[in-house]
């Protein structure tokens, strides 16, 4: 019984190591509950009930190779080193716009080591232009990323305002990525992949079909209640199974971080603190950066959005932000533990180039960001 008792504590300690974000989040909100009582109206539940949403079809389209089915046919296009880095990197930056950076990475991420194994390419600069990518391209869409998810509903962002702020993010990403992913040398290859299928055409009509829809609630044109009704009754139909598939620690993090933030805002010395850091848009939009840096983006968003109503600036700011540190964005730990996996002894030259791609990353972005969209009327 003991033995028992030791193994299931370790194995609650493992979990809340390795969801360490949310560990914290949960920590913050039940301590701050001590300094100001929390109330239910600080839960965003229109922004948790969407993620659930989006975690389940895209959960379906994993489970279904849709996304890999669609890679390789691609892939199969290209015919030197240069267009398949190309098309590896680009893969990413589009899907992680309807996808998710994160679902992006698992998806591509391990079709990207194989694929330039057979091709007798080191996969490093790729994986490391992937996760660049994914976390670069899933700012566009409200849907792309968590972050964009809760920006465009607490503020209530109309859909054109929302698409023209992201917009200069997407054409600096699409110039610079396609010049880095082209000007590495091109070496003739044929490669090799077998074709892959969705496994039932059936199950992918009804899960795109059940995506739309929710497309359509997250731009307020079906009522998201209902949505999640469709989903839930949809997923006991077709494939109960979804439901453990879906990412549960990041909606506690979300509730940890709604709570806490709820919290400190009703302490007036914590609120007038965080409101004059946040005073402008220029500040708003370093700050989100500095912080996506210390305690990632999607904290950050949640945190600071308490305190400013400078919605551009921070939607800016944090998706920038995810460049930089490897933990700026938690998207970026998925693509480093797939390599890692695989590669365990070039860790050390995956973090070098990785910090190194970042760096310049954020040079080039954070002063052309800031005179197209912030100092100016973009």
């Amino acid at each position: 019984m003991n033995l028992n008792r030791i193994s299931f504590f370790r194995r609650v300690l493992d979990f809340l190591k390795k969801e360490s974000v949310m560990t914290i989040a949960v920590i913050l909100a039940v301590l701050s509950s001590f300094i100001s009582s929390p109330k239910m109206e600080y839960i965003d539940f229109r922004v948790l009930i969407l993620l659930f949403n989006l975690m389940i079809v895209v959960s379906a389209y994993r489970k279904l190779s849709v996304m890999d089915s669609i890679a390789v046919s691609i892939l199969k296009k290209c015919n030197n080193s240069s267009t398949l880095s190309f098309a590896l990197v680009f893969i990413t930056f589009f899907s992680s716009m309807i996808i998710t950076n994160d679902v992006a990475l698992i998806t591509f991420v391990p079709l990207s080591l194989i694929t330039l194994e057979k091709a007798g390419i080191n996969p490093i600069k790729t994986v490391v232009l992937q996760t660049i990518a994914a976390n670069l391209g899933s700012c566009f869409t409200p849907i792309g990323n968590p972050q964009n998810l809760y920006i465009y509903s607490f503020y209530s962002v109309p859909s054109a305002e929302f698409f023209r702020i992201t917009g200069v993010i997407i054409l600096i990403s699409a110039i610079v990525l396609a010049v880095v992913t082209l000007i590495s040398d091109r070496n003739n290859l044929t490669v090799d992949i077998k074709p892959i299928y969705p496994s039932s055409k059936t199950d992918t009509i009804v899960f795109s079909a059940l995506f739309i829809i929710i497309l359509l609630s997250v731009f307020n044109v079906i009522d998201y209640k209902i949505v999640l009704l469709i989903t839930i009754l949809t997923v006991f139909i077709v494939d109960r199974s979804l439901f453990m598939k879906v990412d549960y620690a990041l909606l506690i993090t979300f509730i940890g971080f709604f709570i806490f933030i709820g919290n400190i805002s009703a302490v007036p010395t914590v609120r007038d603190f965080m409101s004059s850091l946040l005073k402008t848009p220029e500040s708003t939009f370093f700050t989100s950066i500095a912080m996506s840096q210390i305690i990632s983006n999607v904290p950050a968003t949640v945190l600071l959005s308490g305190f400013t109503d400078h919605f551009k600036e921070l939607l800016l700011g944090v998706n920038i932000g995810g460049m930089g540190t490897l933990i700026a964005s938690l998207a970026s730990l998925i693509s480093y533990k797939i390599y890692a996996a695989e590669n365990n002894e070039e860790t050390s030259a995956y973090m070098k180039k990785f910090t190194l791609y970042n760096i310049i990353g954020l040079l080039i972005f954070i002063p052309a960001v800031y005179f197209l969209a912030v100092h100016t009327i973009w």
